[in-house]
Order: structure tokens, then C-alpha cells, then sequence
């Protein structure tokens, strides 16, 4: 998918080295307990005292921001670090609808990729807990590639909205009418929801690719994430990532370049398979172009998103074979 922006030579090495704070907190914190339970009591105390230390400076600059200019702080709220640590402490200047409309905004490109679109129908209040809240989100249209797109609406969608609004404990999926109009080789939003479900489990992480960006236009690289080949394409100023596996032969892709059809319209981009010899669009979701029977074979997409500023890909653990 597309990724959002340009960043600066420097910005991804320091967007992960803040993404990952929290896990180096939490190493840290948990081997304080080899000195005994004590130990570990004083070092989550002493934790709990410089966040609320600087949580009370943060309350002191949105407050000082706010009255000399009120557009500074949504400003503020632009950045994902900050709008992160706005959040732990509820300074954020949004509330949660506004920034549950934000989020989606984000990755509706991608959605779009696959053919589809999501909305946010309702947030209440969710009777389970008394401090969470229940996200209804509407898909609507089909997906052209594959029932692996249900990795885009499960890890590009919900970490997304999980992301932006903390305080939601559930999100429910309800599916639009099926559109009559759409052709009968596409899966349907209801069968693509039902796999979403049944792969929740599986374990899949986001890592930080910011190699994938010093791709240049009409390029392709391959490169292997957690384990996993991935194949990076260029089209533009969009990224698309795939598991680097052909959809007819099963081989890899390695040595594929990147081509317009004739007559196409520029950002229009088809990958040929160097060994069977197979054609893929690249920019919907890897849909197979070659005719034929049934459901065309096709590339399996993986989500590529930013995510807290840096470009990152959602790997599966059943592709990585890692628990």
C-alpha cells in the first residue's frame, strides 16, 4: 500500500528508537526483579514518578500552547509521538470520534487499493466495561485480489483505530449490501470479514522497513522481514508490498521489473513473473491478469503502512512461522 509522505534521511532511525521506548522500559522494569520483590517495587515506583513529572510539564505546555495559539496544539497533535503521549495523560485536544475519523482517513488509501472503503457508523459505550467504548465500522465494496486481504482490514484498520483511541475495548464490523453491479470474480465484504475472524489468532507483528522508501520509482527489491521474503515495489510515490511468491508457479519473484500497460494511464503498473511468465497488478491488491477459469491467481498483498511515523509491514506468523 501506499505509504503517506516523505520523511529525512534521519527521521525513521529516530521514530523507532521512540516506538520501541516502551519495550525498553518494560525489559528494564522486569529485570529489576532479579534484586527481589522490593526492587521491583521501588523501580515501578520510580517509573510512576517521571511519567507523572513529565506529564504534568506536558499539561503545563498544552496549557501555555493553548492560550497563545489554539492551532498550535492540534499541531501538536499532528505528530504521532506527541499525539501518543497526549494521549496517555488525556490532553489530546480531539475527542474520539474525531480522531477514530483521522485514523481511518489514514488507511482508507490502502482499502482503496483492494477495492474497498470503510466507515465509522457508531462509538458507545461498552456495557462490558465501564471505561471502554465499542467502535461500530461499516466495509463496503469487494476485494479484488484474495481472502488475504483480511490481513489489510484486521492489521492496517484496527491497529489503526486501536491506535488512535486507546479507551476502545471492542470493535464490531457490520457489511453494506452487496453491490449487483460487481462482478461475480470478486470476494464479497461479508466472506472477507468471516476470514478477519478466524485469523485474529495468528499472531502478527508490525516491523519498522524503512528501507523499502530508498526504492525508487518503477523499482522493485526484494527483502526479508522476521524471516519472511517480502517484494517492494515502487509505482510513483506509492509503495506496495507482496510476499515475494509467485500466484501461479508458487516461485519467487526475484528478478521482476515493474511496466505500464500500453495505453494505461499513469499509475498503472504490471509485474511479470521471470519464471512462468504470469502478470499481476501490482497497484490492486497483486489481482492476476491473465484469463482463464475461475479466480485468476494472484499476488498475496502484505499491509505496508506508517505507522508512528515509520513505515512498517504487518507479518503474519503463519507465513513466518513464528509463535
Amino acid at each position: 500500500m501506499a505509504s503517506t509522505g516523505r520523511q529525512g534521511p534521519e527521521a525513521p532511525d529516530d521514530d523507532t528508537r521512540w516506538r520501541t521506548a516502551g519495550d525498553r522500559i518494560q525489559i528494564l522494569l522486569d529485570a529489576s526483579s532479579g534484586g527481589g520483590t522490593v526492587a521491583r517495587e521501588r523501580a515501578e515506583q520510580l517509573a510512576g514518578e517521571l511519567t507523572d513529572l513529565y506529564g504534568a510539564a506536558l499539561e503545563r505546555i498544552v496549557l501555555i500552547a493553548g492560550r497563545s495559539d489554539p492551532d498550535l496544539v492540534s499541531q501538536l497533535a499532528s505528530d504521532d509521538l506527541v499525539a501518543s503521549l497526549l494521549l496517555v495523560h488525556g490532553l489530546h485536544p480531539h475527542g474520539v470520534r474525531h480522531r477514530i475519523e483521522d485514523a481511518l482517513e489514514k488507511v482508507r488509501p490502502y482499502l482503496g487499493s483492494h477495492g474497498g472503503d470503510v466507515t465509522l457508523r457508531d462509538v458507545t459505550d461498552d456495557p462490558a466495561d465501564p471505561d471502554g467504548l465499542v467502535v461500530r465500522l461499516q466495509f463496503a465494496g469487494s476485494c479484488k485480489a484474495c481472502p488475504s486481504s483480511a490481513v489489510t482490514l484486521q492489521f492496517a484498520v484496527e491497529d489503526a483505530v486501536r491506535a488512535a483511541a486507546p479507551e476502545v475495548t471492542t470493535i464490531e464490523v457490520v457489511t453494506a449490501e452487496p453491490d449487483p453491479a460487481a462482478s461475480s470474480g470478486l470476494i464479497s465484504a461479508d466472506t472477507l470479514m468471516s476470514r478477519v475472524h478466524t485469523r485474529e489468532a495468528s499472531g502478527a507483528a508490525w516491523h519498522p522497513v524503512p528501507d523499502f522508501g530508498n526504492l525508487g520509482p518503477g523499482e522493485v527489491g526484494g527483502f526479508l522481514v522476521a524471516g519472511v521474503p517480502i517484494l517492494a515495489c515502487r509505482v510513483g510515490d506509492d509503495l506496495f508490498a507482496y510476499h515475494d511468491r509467485c500466484g501461479r508457479c508458487d516461485e519467487s519473484m526475484a528478478g521482476a521489473a515493474l511496466h505500464r500497460p500500453m495505453g494505461a494511464p499513469i499509475g498503472e503498473a504490471v509485474i511479470r513473473c521471470p519464471r512462468c511468465g504470469a502478470h499481476f497488478d501490482v497497484v490492486h491488491a497483486g489481482a492476476g491478469l491473465d484469463g482463464g477459469p475461475g479466480l485468476p491467481p494472484h499476488l498475496d498483498p502484505i499491509p505496508l503502512l506508517p505507522r508512528d511515523g515509520v513505515l512498517s509491514v504487518a507479518v503474519h506468523a503463519e507465513a513466518s512461522g513464528v509463535m
